[in-house]
């Protein structure tokens, strides 16, 4: 698809400023992974998930004190403020949001740029390598009355009188309308997710490439290839029942007894939930890659001799033994003592205070039974750390999947020596709200080493790496890790996808 020509006003409206179209949701993964590797280009921390002042933690506090019910009533309005009319979907516009992401980077060469899919462990790369990332998905949240949470083809059924609006506004968009009434309970009691992939690169990310790559740099194409049974609604509206989480595709679908306690738990009017017959696996709508993206991106590469790495894998997560075992190697290489993991969720990250602490990142995806069965996997697959210190994400929901705060706590037993949580007050999980100020605060209290910020790790190192790691192109299946790097070619012919799964364990965890 060919970059549609970019509105003047837009451009101008968005050009020198840092500031976020209406239409973006804070709370989102792309948003929030994206100010985090931004704000660490720029040399800053990460607190409050980039939206929120450390100085308001005694209110988080405070509310970390209220009563359950209050405390979903704030976390369920506080989403829905996010959320835009949706009248006003006509009014969103894909290259405003553009101009937005690419403005929170310093604009200076980098040796690369990475594009595709969101990933916290992405970012603690791109912080490592001194280089920006551009999310292919992001998130509209759209305001819904009158619908309950446990009405799936209600939600597909609303979703649909609006979304011509917002597709007709933006060619180069495809939208995945998620519907999770598991994890995002409180959330879409007043709002829905309307999350858009780019089909395209368009007009500003083009403008931000050619300024910020020099002849022959690398475009890091990162495809998460996770997919989900979803609806077609129309060529460009597609409709997905449930998230990646504790609730599988089949208990969405057909129930199970955890789905039926959980649902009498919530007093719903439903045992099971009702979505609309699936048609077909596509790209989760969260995640996963949209291939359509990257036949573009090979277009640009080509017509200006750029070079195209793709990063290849398949869950989320899989990245992030990845990444957790390139700190520990550079953190060699630094003579530093790379003993303490810190474990991270969903948009808790703090890229600065990793690197200033000399602590190992391990990125969840979020705080459900398979992203704890894959950091188990990985503990129990390495060399042990010392100290472990987890982050919790809390999104108040007691939804099916979740672990106990007491099944966390076994992974300390993993740490030869200590294991913390950090920024969880335990007896408050998940609804332990004041979690989203204080990862930040209290990483700096508890974990006083400190470390100068070191250079970016070159390109050439982390091939370095990659080849130490038996990842090279010629030993594919020797490697340690479920993560492909492909150089490509930019001939059209894309490499056999089915021959080279490099597994860090036997197996991981999916739903």
């Amino acid at each position: 698809m060919k970059a549609p020509s970019t509105n003047p006003f837009v451009a101008s409206a968005f050009a020198k400023i840092r500031v976020a179209p209406p239409y973006i949701a804070n709370f989102d993964s792309a948003s929030a992974m994206l100010r985090a590797t931004a704000a660490y280009l720029r040399g800053e921390d990460f607190p409050g998930m980039g939206t929120a002042p450390p100085a308001i933690e005694p209110i988080a506090d405070l509310i970390n004190k209220l009563p359950k019910p209050i405390q979903e009533a704030i976390y369920a309005l506080g989403s829905a403020g996010e959320a835009i009319p949706p009248n006003s979907l006509g009014d969103v516009k894909a290259e405003a949001v553009a101009q937005w992401m690419v403005n929170e980077y310093p604009q200076r060469e980098y040796p690369a740029v990475a594009i595709g899919s969101s990933s916290g462990a992405l970012v603690n790369l791109c912080a490592a390598l001194g280089i920006p990332w551009l999310p292919q998905t992001w998130l509209i949240p759209v305001q819904k009355l009158f619908v309950h949470p446990d009405d799936i083809t209600e939600g597909m059924e609303w979703g649909k009188k609006y979304a011509k609006a917002l597709l007709d506004a933006n060619p180069e968009l495809q939208l995945h309308h998620m519907y999770d009434p598991n994890q995002d309970r409180l959330t879409i009691a007043g709002m829905s997710y309307f999350r858009v992939k780019r089909l395209c690169l368009g007009a500003t990310y083009e403008h931000f490439l050619e300024k910020s790559l020099p002849p022959g740099g690398t475009i890091f194409l990162v495809e998460c290839q996770r997919t989900w049974s979803t609806t077609r609604v129309s060529d460009r509206h597609i409709f997905q029942a449930g998230a990646l989480g504790g609730a599988t595709p089949d208990e969405f679908i057909h129930g199970s007894e955890r789905v039926e306690e959980y649902l009498e738990r919530y007093n719903s009017h439903r045992r099971c939930w009702n979505p609309p017959t699936p048609d077909g696996e596509r790209p989760e709508a969260e995640w996963g890659f949209e291939p359509a993206l990257r036949d573009d991106i090979e277009r640009f590469a080509r017509e200006r001799g750029y070079k195209i790495r793709r990063i290849v894998f398949e869950e989320p997560e899989h990245l992030s033994p990845f990444v957790a075992e390139l700190y520990r190697w550079w953190y060699k290489q630094r003579n530093i003592l790379a003993n303490r993991l810190v474990v991270e969720s969903f948009l808790l990250t703090e890229p600065m205070w990793m690197l200033r602490t000399g602590s190992v990142p391990f990125w969840m995806k979020f705080n459900m039974e398979p992203s704890l069965e894959y950091l188990e996997q990985y503990l129990d697959s390495t060399d042990p750390y010392d100290e472990i210190y987890p982050l919790l994400f809390s999104h108040g929901v007691d939804a099916v999947g979740l672990p106990s705060i007491d099944r966390w706590r076994e992974v300390f037993k993993k740490a030869r020596k200590h294991g913390q949580f950090i920024g969880v007050e335990e007896d408050k999980f998940p609804r332990n709200f004041a979690t989203l100020i204080r990862y930040n605060t209290d990483f700096q209290r508890i974990i006083p080493s400190r470390y100068p910020l070191p250079g970016y790790l070159t390109l050439e190192k982390l091939d370095q790496f990659i080849e130490e790691a038996g990842g090279a192109e010629g030993n594919r299946k020797a490697g340690r890790f479920p993560v492909r790097w492909i150089e490509h070619p930019l001939s059209g012919e894309y490499e056999d996808e089915t021959d080279a799964a490099l597994d860090v364990t036997e197996g991981s965890p999916r739903s």
